[in-house]
Parts: C-alpha cells; structure tokens; sequence
C-alpha cells in the first residue's frame, strides 16, 4: 500500500489509495469518498453519516476495531471502485 503526506491538510494525513486517513489529538479518521453507498453491517462507520456520499471511521485512541468487519469494508469499497473503474474504460 502507497502512502504519502498530504502537505495541504488541515492535520497529519496520510493518502491511502485515494482515501484520506487523518490524525487528531483523539482519535484517527479513516474516510471513505462513496462510504454511503456500501453496507456496514457491522456498523464501523461512526463519523460523516449525515452526508450523502462520504463515511467516515472515527478510531480513539486504545479502541480495537473489529478486524474481520473493517476487511470486509475496505474489500467492498476496494470493489466497488474497481467495477466503476472498468465500467469507465469500456
């Protein structure tokens, strides 16, 4: 996985494939652009859910995430893309 420093954020940022993951004093944000369109069943996204299109993942400091559903999250989101991507090529 790429990363570099997004110099123009408002906070430490690091961009993640096109995502941005951010550092706060409490807690890291991870953000995903089409977040509102994917299912979360196990309700990780806690940050960004009055929008339309974006979701967020606030995670404190010391909180364990719920790894097998925030897998599952990034391989749908990663999934999503990549079919509107090839949609886009034809």
């Amino acid at each position: 996985m790429e990363t570099s420093h997004a110099s123009k954020a408002p906070s430490p940022a690091a961009l993640i494939s096109g995502r941005i993951a951010e550092s706060y004093k409490t807690v890291v944000k991870l953000t995903f652009a089409k977040g509102a369109s994917l299912d979360d069943p196990s309700r990780l996204f806690n940050a960004s859910l009055d929008g339309g299109t974006r979701r967020a993942i606030d995670i404190p400091e010391g909180t364990e995430v719920n790894a097998s559903a925030f897998k599952a999250l990034v391989r749908e989101a990663i999934a999503a893309n990549s079919l509107k991507g090839a949609k886009g090529k034809r």
